[in-house]
């Protein structure tokens, strides 16, 4: 039963209701243990926070920052906030120090909570250039502190700040708490520039709480597994939500480590990005294709009977024939089974997936698993959801679900989303310019995604701003293309080279231990990466797959030449955002040299000679 106490007191409210029971959980790694939070021991935390706060004098609406991964100290943190009517502001465990810097100013912030040394170590570095920068505050106790610093200390003495003598203060701030309290300013990734701070206030999360309790079978029996970042608007609001249900929260700490925990908490939900579930099934192919002839055999009809028992019939509403049924029925309490358990999901309730679009086949694999995908879409400044499947209705491989209850939507000029409602935010922090390019006059925000609606559903077709425009007149999608392209084992990474140019390319980053081996296979060993991304036979089996791949497009969408790379694109390079977004100016200015020559060398290939 979801508990509606504002976020100021949501923690102690649900404390009072489930006491002892576990709120959270996180892996401890120096016993390799994972150890229980109670409610209670999670509510006194978060007062402790909202005292050490109100001992260093933090007001109404103030900025804090939090600088680390995910950590149950981020939790305390951020409710320990709310209590004193403090505004968080997360920063990626990524985050450069010129993006710090950045944010800590553009914001104010006095106080920095920071994870582990690397975040320690990054805040330090440009704390001269952070001119409001007072207190460092250091989760993590093994943190070795920089000798020339005055201005830390560690989180467990942080707490020791505040008293009894406090509380007065804090239940006085509570009392006059209000909806329209900001809680969060989330700093967008920035794929074009520096990146604009979206303000949330507590009555959008209120509203994003009301709706999802109306469309999802979330209690206080389920254990979500925290996987993408607190940072992340899809995990904050997500996991903000899973706690006024009771549900319990296990914290992954290290992203790397993920499918370690889902098999070791054998969680009952947990929302993902598509490339987390590409991941899984590009495995699930490898996993036939190096398997037995007879393994093979039994998982490719498992998964075609899955696929087909919910494509065909169950997205649609319609009842599956007795065979189809059985077949589902032998292999779901078999192989599928199996699968489920290997993954540590076979106790699953349902899986909310979004940020980008989700392939067909991902789609259908995952169902065919058994595995309840709500495939959605949101953003930042719609306090995470705008539409996701729901249970009993249609669901159109491809869409991304229904709009949620009373959030407003219509398609603009340039078949643009235009959204308006309680879960949008009422704009960017002290960017007033910015605000009103996003959100006209009559209050629409503007998204930047074009898409239409069909029965009901939200159809995505392009960002608008990524439309490219070949020298031929033709329009290109390219985060349509390079879907398509990253469903392959083979395929880590892949950009789209096609505005102003005759035709479309790609710059490729592959698998590399998966091409290595393949050419192995073939009796080519290789000595290098150089080698190995210009190997022939190596290039002609990737063109074949690549044009399997994109073999529904229209000609002048299909990729003519492609280049692999031997280096992935990274964050530390400037390539990547936070959220692992592709920043294609940074990447095609990195490259312009490798990509003018392919356009080069098709130019000679076409020239006649004379």
């Amino acid at each position: 039963m979801q508990n509606n106490a504002h976020l100021s007191v949501l923690i102690q409210e649900q404390a009072k209701r489930y006491g002892e029971r576990t709120a959270l959980q996180y892996r401890d790694y120096e016993i390799g243990k994972w150890l229980p939070v109670s409610w209670n021991t999670f509510s006194e935390k978060a007062t402790a926070v909202s005292h050490a706060l109100l001992s260093l004098g933090v007001k109404v609406q103030e900025n804090i920052a939090i600088f680390s991964q995910n950590k149950p100290e981020c939790l305390y943190t951020d409710f320990g906030a709310y209590g004193v009517r403090a505004v968080t502001i997360p920063f990626y465990a990524t985050s450069s120090g010129a993006q710090v810097s950045y944010m800590m100013n553009d914001a104010a912030v006095r106080i920095l909570f920071v994870g582990e040394q690397a975040q320690y170590d990054t805040a330090f570095g440009v704390i001269s250039l952070c001119s409001h920068l007072e207190k460092i505050v250091i989760f993590d106790r093994n943190v070795k502190k920089n000798k020339q610093d005055h201005v830390s200390m560690y989180f467990d003495d942080f707490l020791q700040l505040g008293s009894s003598n406090h509380a007065e203060e804090r239940v006085h701030r509570q009392a006059e708490a209000t909806m329209d309290d900001l809680a969060c300013i989330l700093y967008t990734s920035g794929t074009t520039g520096n990146s604009k701070g979206v303000m949330l206030t507590c009555g959008m999360f209120h509203e994003a709480f009301r709706v999802h309790d109306l469309m999802l079978e979330l209690d206080e029996n389920d254990i979500t597994l925290n996987f993408l970042p607190f940072t992340h608007v899809f995990e904050r609001a997500w996991s903000y939500h899973c706690l006024t249900e009771g549900a319990r929260l296990a914290i992954n700490l290290r992203p790397l480590d993920v499918q370690k925990s889902m098999q070791e908490v054998h969680p009952t939900c947990m929302c993902s990005v598509p490339r987390f579930w590409e991941k899984v099934y590009q495995a699930v192919l490898d996993k036939m294709e190096n398997g037995s002839p007879v393994l093979r055999k039994l998982i490719r009809e498992a998964l075609d009977v899955g696929g087909r028992y919910w494509e065909d019939y169950k997205a649609k509403g319609i009842t599956p024939p007795l065979g189809l049924s059985l077949k589902f029925a032998f292999f779901n309490r078999t192989v599928i089974k199996l699968l489920r358990k290997q993954l540590g999901l076979e106790r699953a309730n349902f899986f909310p997936t979004a940020g980008a679009a989700v392939p067909r086949e991902v789609e259908r694999f995952v169902h065919a698993a058994g595995l309840n995908m709500k495939v959605g879409y949101g953003l930042t400044e719609s306090t995470a959801t705008v539409s996701c499947d729901r249970d009993g209705q249609v669901i159109t491989p491809g869409s991304v679900g229904r709009v949620i209850d009373g959030l407003e939507i219509k398609i603009g000029e340039n078949n643009e989303v235009l959204l308006r409602g309680k879960t949008i935010t009422p704009g960017y922090y002290k960017q007033e310019s910015a605000t009103r390019e996003a959100i006209d006059a009559d209050g629409w925000f503007h998204t930047g995604d074009a898409g239409y609606i069909k029965d009901g559903e939200l159809f995505l077709t392009e960002r608008i701003k990524d439309l490219f425009k070949t020298s031929n007149g033709k329009y290109i999608a390219p985060q349509m293309i390079e879907s398509k392209l990253v469903i392959d084992r083979y395929i880590e990474q892949a950009v789209i080279v096609a505005d102003e140019r005759k035709f479309v390319s790609a710059l490729i980053v592959p698998d590399y231990k998966l091409l290595e081996r393949y050419a192995n296979e073939q009796g080519i060993i290789v000595g290098s990466r150089e080698v190995l991304c210009k190997e022939p036979t190596v290039l002609k089996m990737l063109a074949e797959r690549i044009e399997t791949l994109q073999q529904d497009l229209a000609h002048y969408e299909k990729i003519k030449r492609f280049l692999l790379l031997t280096e992935p694109f990274s964050i530390e390079n400037g390539e990547l955002t936070n959220t692992l977004k592709v920043k294609r100016r940074v990447v095609y200015q990195r490259y312009a040299t490798e990509i003018d020559k392919i356009y080069a060398e098709a130019e000679k290939e076409h020239t006649p000679k004379a």
